[in-house]
């Protein structure tokens, strides 16, 4: 067994991209080699700024030799099915085929294929060839060799010869490809791109600065333990690890804590090969900007990590930087460049906040006329406007203020028009809270304006009832059943290929707040709400689809149905549970139905749950055979009078008694107290099913038999749909 190594070195891969490309360069050329026969083992990939690399054990010498049997057509067939058969067999006439005899069906041609083993090296130059051609980057260039150059208007690619290139035969990469490196057992694989001047080999370079000399390379141990001998940490993992101990460091000598950041780590891991952190200052004066802001300038500008005073929480005027080297001055010019620009930037940032205090939010929100939400739904202005009423009409569900509500919506997307946000749109909400608050708006209020756009992500916050955010869970809520129904209006909603307008998104957040803060909040009525305001409002054109206002709202529920089942699948309950529930009909809050459903989910545990429901089954399964056998239905009331035994007799007073305290219970939402009287229904149904035939000879008895069966059905569906549980 040998290990193949494969290196592909270029010009700077932008961070984004480098994670991905190093699993699809693994994913595909273990595929590609698996799929042409080779059995590799394991497969390691890594990613710098300069270079994919891609280590793959356990690689055979050639692949297995191959016999196989391809069934031909009937003797005798037509010349066309015949020239197809020897074309995909490989057989230059039907006398390099054999002629298998067969009574019944008639004699029919067999071609023996026989394919003997490859070496592994032509089929791994095969491979990454042909994944080097078709790499999937996000974007890409066209880079050819290097002799080749482009006509005046760059339109079309030649050689310095003057021989045409066509498009099929271009070479695209993301960022020019310098070198190639690929080793089988430490044997050079001479790969050649089609469109590319380079042929692989077993030399590469180090870091740009510390170790640009070329060095060869045996194998991937080797080959690691010389980059890192040329200033080249492979391991992005280890790279932002050795970041975040740097930057820790620094940070603690100061005095001060790193404020974390995940997303910034690993994107400075994948600008430096060999991270070397230091530490910047800036004037106190810009702490008088709120501190979010300055940390999203520095973080998106110069990808800088913010700190704070450990004692009060508060941003501290020091930025730590990440270089891509060791400077002989020990950075000292590297952290003075980066102070002259984080201060133009700062400077910037609190330029758009001493503008935006000038203007009130209301004067930003009239500003939203101009602004268009979608074309076919009207302006963020007009949005607002429904937003608003419905946010005040749903309000009194969630114990909100309908006037704060109203008055939050109203100025909720306001500092959209604000420089700021316009500058750092992730920073929509937040500002307007500062703004209001800066206003003296009530704190409900200003909180709302920042709350209302979450929870942005399943791991993302709700806002609480409990914690005093009423007013921003109405606001929250109307936000997102008006984008909702919106889209639903126009049929723009989310396929099984994607969803541009984030509804997914959008209905799980309305799940979430819904449920986490157990709202009775009744989703058709919310929805009719929603829709009304479109319909009386300025985006009142809106085209409904071909579709009234009911069936949007039900196609919207069955929508809701589906998030709700993935919402409650990762939390560890069964979709078939959610189904059972919603198949009942009028079950549109969500907070009952979850109760329902984990009561129902607890109950199908014991004993009594599972018996029960193999009894209920096995009814309706009766039921089903018999109605479909006579063409009748037997749905609807038995003759007490005809009920003989007293197995059948139980169970008709038992179904009675549990019709009753299954619906008292719940209607006071006892659905625990549900599932106790459901299993008084276990007994009476085993006893009848062991001693009561059914299918009596008396036709008038079967008959009142098959009637009684449907009322346990019946009995079970003021719970939930037994059809349609699992087992």
């Amino acid at each position: 067994m040998a290990e193949l190594l494969l290196e592909l070195f270029s010009e700077e891969i932008p961070s984004r991209m480098q994670a991905r490309a190093a699993d699809d360069l693994k994913r595909l050329v273990t595929d590609g080699l698996r799929a042409a026969g080779l059995a590799v083992g394991d497969a390691h990939s890594f990613a710098t700024p300069r270079r994919l690399a891609l280590a793959i054990e356990d690689v055979p010498a050639h692949s297995p030799a191959i016999s196989e049997e391809k069934k031909g057509p009937r003797v005798g067939a037509p010349e066309q099915a015949v020239q197809g058969f020897l074309k995909s067999a490989g057989l230059a006439s039907l006398g390099d085929a054999e002629i298998v005899k067969d009574e019944k069906k008639g004699d029919y041609y067999v071609a023996r294929i026989e394919k003997p083993g490859r070496p592994a090296a032509a089929i791994t130059a095969e491979v990454v060839s042909s994944v080097l051609a078709k790499f999937p980057w996000p974007k890409s260039m066209r880079w050819g060799a290097p002799d080749f150059v482009t006509d005046s208007k760059g339109g079309v690619i030649t050689t310095s010869a003057g021989e045409a290139i066509t498009a099929d035969r271009a070479f695209y990469w993301v960022r020019p490809l310098r070198s190639i490196v690929c080793l089988l057992g430490g044997e050079i694989v001479p790969v050649k791109v089609e469109g590319l001047s380079i042929t692989a080999g077993n030399a590469t370079r180090g870091h740009r600065f510390h170790g640009n000399e070329l060095f060869e390379v045996t194998g991937f141990e080797d080959y690691a333990e010389k980059l890192a001998g040329h200033a080249v940490m492979l391991n992005a993992a280890e790279r932002a690890e050795e970041i975040r101990e740097q930057a820790e460091g620094l940070a603690a000598k100061a005095k001060l804590e790193l404020i974390a950041d995940e997303a910034l780590l690993a994107e400075n891991a994948g600008l430096t090969e060999w991270p070397v952190v230091l530490i910047g200052e800036f004037e106190k004066s810009f702490l008088e900007v709120p501190a979010e802001c300055l940390i999203t300038s520095m973080k998106t500008h110069q990808k800088c990590f913010s700190v704070r005073d450990p004692k009060t929480g508060k941003l501290a005027n020091r930025f730590i930087l990440v270089s891509n080297l060791t400077a002989t001055d020990g950075g000292t010019q590297i952290v003075s460049g980066n102070e002259k620009v984080i201060r133009a930037r700062l400077s910037d940032a609190k330029f758009f906040w001493e503008q935006d205090l000038k203007r009130p939010l209301d004067e930003m929100a009239i500003s939203l006329e101009g602004i268009t939400f979608h074309e076919k739904l009207g302006t963020q202005k007009e949005r607002v406007e429904r937003i608003k009423e419905l946010a005040f009409q749903i309000a009194g569900a969630v114990d909100a203020d309908p006037q704060d509500a109203r008055r939050a919506a109203e100025l909720c997307k306001a500092d959209l028009v604000s420089g700021m946000v316009g500058e750092f749109p992730e920073l929509q909400g937040l500002m307007g809270r500062y703004y209001a608050e800066h206003a003296g708006a009530k704190p409900e209020i200003a909180r709302a304006i920042e709350l209302h756009y979450k929870p942005k992500g399943p791991t993302d916050v709700v806002p609480k009832e409990e914690e005093g955010d009423a007013v921003a869970i109405a606001v929250a809520l109307a936000d997102k059943l008006d984008t909702l129904v919106g889209f639903w209006a126009i049929d723009e909603k989310p396929t099984g290929s994607g969803d541009p307008y984030q509804l997914r998104r959008a209905a799980l957040g309305v799940i979430r707040i819904v449920i986490e803060n157990d709202l009775r909040v009744p989703l058709i009525h919310a929805f009719e709400q929603a829709i009304g305001h479109y319909k009386l409002g300025a985006a009142g054109n809106v085209t409904w689809a071909g579709q009234s206002v009911r069936s949007t709202s039900v196609d919207l529920l069955s929508f809701f149905a589906d998030r709700l089942k993935v919402y409650l699948k990762d939390k560890g309950a069964r979709h078939d549970l959610i189904d059972a529930v919603f198949s009942l009909g009028g079950q549109d809050d969500l907070a009952l139905i979850v109760r329902r459903v984990e009561a129902l989910g607890e109950f199908l545990k014991t004993d009594d749950g599972a018996n029960l429901l193999a009894g209920v089954k096995r009814a309706s399964n009766i039921l089903s055979i018999e109605e479909k056998k006579d063409k009748a239905s037997y749905t609807g009331g038995y003759d007490l009078k005809l009920l003989k035994e007293k197995e059948e007799l139980a169970l008709a007073a038992a179904i009675e008694s549990v019709k009753q305290d299954t619906v008292a219970a719940i209607n006071v939402e006892n659905f625990k107290g549900a599932m106790n009287a459901l299993a008084e229904l276990r007994a009476p149904v085993d006893h009848f099913f062991d001693k009561v035939t059914v299918n009596d000879a008396d036709p008038t008895l079967r008959a009142n038999r098959l009637k009684l069966l449907s009322e346990i059905r019946a009995a079970t569906l003021t719970v939930a749909d037994f059809s349609k549980i699992a087992g």
